[in-house]
């Protein structure tokens, strides 16, 4: 029987399924050509949306530039009281150089007491200063010569101020923005070597400058070059985050493409000279090399010399990593190479490079360029500048404040106060505060409101309220001095015990410090023994509400209260208040706010306030005149004689120490000719510090007076004042042959009519006559 065979069929179709397709080719195309549709549409308008974020930002503001705050110039002229060391130390501190051979701005020479200085040009509040060559001359701490390069007499050389800090937005970026023209001769050269050698040539993106790159730093054996564009660094720092990622890099390279494409190479490494990173100081980043030059030269940057060009774009690699203050040799080999680079670009001559590898860094140390060394000086600023300015515009706007704070009395005060609070040995919660101000003015040269240089907290100068024990007694006595037919300096007072009512339902009996009465005596004496039971009846004679009345002309601005345990410093005032108090005194009778701001300007340098000196007489000469005299015997005689173990005793001075119950609060206030100053010494927890006003405060008044030249307190002149020696002990005239005899001014009218001789008990003797001749 035959096999029967059957023949498989091929390639004939299977029954489809229900419901499925397969695609065509001609589907698959349209498929791709869809998505590849889509994906173009997302690229373009992404693009499209990196654009307009781009032009926005580029072309609107670009930074928000923090408010810069400047202490008030140096100005120097015949017979203005400075140290030589002083004058050097300012120099520098404001990154003038020294040389041998002074050529050009930023620069001096000093030889002993003569220095010849170049000055910056400035352009101040009132207009801009230009840069002078000018020769000084110092004798006795005092400029007697002040000549220009011609020889000729300068009345007035203005240096360019201080930076003291800034008010700064909630990032902290800092930046002092400067033109490309501005910059020294081989910045750009240099940088673009290092960084972006290729820059003019390329559209954002370089692939060759990537090989470039690396065979560059295999030569040098480090790293010299990089391999990102300048645009796409500056699209990186100014628009993007620093995240390794593929995506981030991708939109760096769109964004750099879209760079080019809008903006000018100019526009674009002007940016970027102002947008790099450079360093950190604190929270503060230093942003652009104009800012970096003063970070870590204290110079401006049209002064850098090519070593520090150098090593400014040697920072920009790393600024940790070759953060020349940590790592200083890391830092020089880095400059160096840069220098290298230089010369085998044929940017700078061989022979200049190796004159500038032999130079060291030149970096200044953080406190000679810290702008975090006056914290308490700053808040008073801030404070005063929130009652008319906005808080975005203190942060963004890039104004420029002209305060009136000297450089050189701060750095004196802060360390007066945390080298006295640190020696009295009484533990380390002692704490101290000071305030000095021009007596002349009430511009406000420095403030202090902490132990700890550069503190920025718990500011006492201004918010530390406390009683101020006898700092209110000399409004008494100028109370009953402005009543010439009642009161005299010489005027006998009670200092006998009293009893008086409280006015809240108790009595009040003050006692003196030595727990003893001393009867009569004369009422400067009463005042420069700071005899409380003297005050306090001296004080219910003339009436209460007339010394509240006096303290209100002085400057005391809060609510005195109607209580007479207010005579005797029951009110609780910070220390720059009670400033404002003295500043009257000191001023001879006129009462003037104490400015610490002279006067803003925007970032284009024109004027949008001026804080004018307001001045208002409130005293008469003749009784300001008569309590200034009782103040100066407060401390050569009376309770602020420890003064004279730090200056010269025949230096007129005038002041007044306090001290509260149970020695809580240590307080001096006082004056020179030139300065008035308020001392406190204290503890935060309002504990006892078994302190004086005159073992505590009045040191740290001293330790400053012993560093500073002093100008002696000149009398007032009145035309119905007499000056008559006198026998103060018999409150009679007298000879100044006599023992014992003062001369002390009168209102005319109320001098004294009898002769008491040379003792309280003689008459009018041929004796006393004869040793009056002779």
């Amino acid at each position: 029987m035959a096999k029967k065979t059957t023949t498989k069929k091929t390639g004939s179709p299977r029954k489809k399924r229900q419901g499925t397709r397969t695609p065509s080719r001609t589907s698959w195309r349209s498929i791709l050509f869809k998505a590849g549709f889509t994906l173009t549409a997302i690229v373009i308008a992404y693009a499209a949306y990196l654009d307009a974020v781009v032009t926005r930002q580029f072309e609107g503001k670009k930074w928000a530039i923090p408010a810069k705050v400047f202490a008030r110039p140096l100005e120097l002229y015949s017979g203005k009281r400075i140290t030589p060391a002083d004058l050097q130390s300012q120099l520098k501190r404001q990154g003038y150089q020294a040389v041998h051979q002074v050529s050009r701005p930023g620069t001096f020479a000093r030889a002993g007491n003569r220095f010849v200085i170049y000055s910056r040009g400035f352009h101040f509040p009132d207009g801009a200063e230009p840069s002078r060559y000018a020769s000084v001359q110092l004798q006795n701490n005092e400029i007697v010569q002040l000549r220009s390069n011609g020889g000729t007499t300068l009345p007035l050389l203005r240096l360019d101020p201080q930076p003291i800090g800034g008010i700064y937005p909630a990032s902290y970026e800092d930046r002092l923005l400067i033109r490309s023209t501005q910059t020294p001769r081989y910045l750009i050269p240099s940088l673009l070597a290092i960084e972006d050698r290729d820059y003019y040539d390329h559209f954002g993106l370089s692939p060759t400058s990537i090989a470039r790159a690396m065979v560059a730093n295999v030569r040098a054996g480090g790293v010299v070059q990089g391999g990102s564009t300048i645009t796409q660094q500056l699209v990186k720092n100014f628009f993007l985050t620093n995240d390794r990622t593929l995506v981030r890099k991708a939109k760096e390279a769109i964004m750099a493409l879209l760079l080019e494409l809008h903006y000018s190479k100019e526009e674009i490494l002007e940016t970027y000279l102002n947008e790099v990173y450079l360093g950190q100081h604190g929270r503060r980043a230093i942003h652009g090399f104009g800012l970096a030059s003063q970070f870590y030269f204290a110079q401006p940057i049209q002064e850098l010399n090519l070593a520090r060009t150098a090593l400014l774009v040697a920072i920009v690699k790393g600024p940790s990593y070759f953060d020349p203050r940590r790592y200083s040799e890391r830092a020089l080999e880095r400059r160096n190479l840069v220098l290298d680079v230089m010369a085998e670009r044929g940017i700078v001559p061989q022979a200049e490079v190796d004159r500038s590898k032999r130079l060291p860094l030149g970096v200044v140390s953080r406190e000679l360029v810290s702008t975090n060394d006056f914290p308490a000086y700053i808040d008073l600023v801030k404070e005063q500048l929130r009652k008319d300015y906005d808080e975005k515009d203190l942060t963004s706007e890039g104004l420029r404040i002209f305060t009136n704070l000297d450089p050189i009395i701060q750095r004196e005060a802060q360390k007066s106060v945390s080298t006295t609070v640190n020696s009295l040995g009484k533990g380390n919660q002692l704490q101290g505060a000071m305030v000095i101000s021009s007596a002349q003015t009430g511009d406000l040269l420095a403030v202090v409101g902490d132990k700890n240089a550069g503190y920025a907290g718990f500011n006492r100068a201004v918010e530390a309220r406390r009683p101020v024990g006898s700092l209110l007694k000399p409004a008494i006595y100028l109370t009953a001095l402005e009543r010439p037919e009642q009161f005299t300096l010489t005027t006998m007072v009670n200092d006998t015990s009293v009893k008086i009512n409280d006015g809240k339902g108790g009595y009040w009996e003050p006692k003196n410090y030595s727990r003893e009465s001393h009867g009569q005596v004369p009422l400067y004496l009463a005042l420069a023994k700071s005899y409380n039971q003297a005050a306090a009846n001296t004080g219910m004679a003339v009436g209460l509400s007339s010394v509240q009345d006096t303290l209100k002309r002085l400057g005391v601005e809060q609510r005195v209260p109607p209580y007479p345990s207010v005579l005797l410093g029951a009110l609780s005032m910070t220390p720059i208040e009670v400033a404002t108090m003295y500043q009257t005194i000191a001023s001879g009778g006129f009462r003037m706010p104490i400015r610490a701001i002279d006067a803003v300007v925007d970032s284009q340098g024109q004027p949008l306030s001026r804080y004018s000196i307001s001045v208002e007489r409130a005293f008469n000469p003749g009784p300001m005149e008569l309590l200034r005299t009782a103040l100066g015997v407060v401390m050569s005689e009376g309770t602020g004689r420890r003064i004279y173990q730090y200056i010269e005793p025949d230096i007129p001075l005038g002041g007044k120490t306090g001290t509260t119950n149970d020695l809580r609060d240590s307080w001096f206030a006082g004056y020179s000719g030139d300065l008035v100053a308020v001392s406190w010494i204290g503890h935060d927890d309002n504990s006892p510090t078994k302190l004086t006003g005159s073992s505590g405060a009045l040191k740290i008044w001293g330790n400053f007076l012993a560093n500073v030249p002093v100008q002696p307190v000149a009398p007032l002149q009145a035309n119905n004042l007499t000056s008559l020696w006198v026998n103060p002990a018999a409150n009679g005239r007298s000879h100044q042959y006599c023992e014992g005899a003062m001369e002390l001014p009168y209102i005319t009218g109320s001098e004294p009519k009898a002769y008491a001789g040379c003792g309280k008990d003689s008459d009018d003797s041929l004796f006393d006559r004869i040793k009056a001749w002779f």
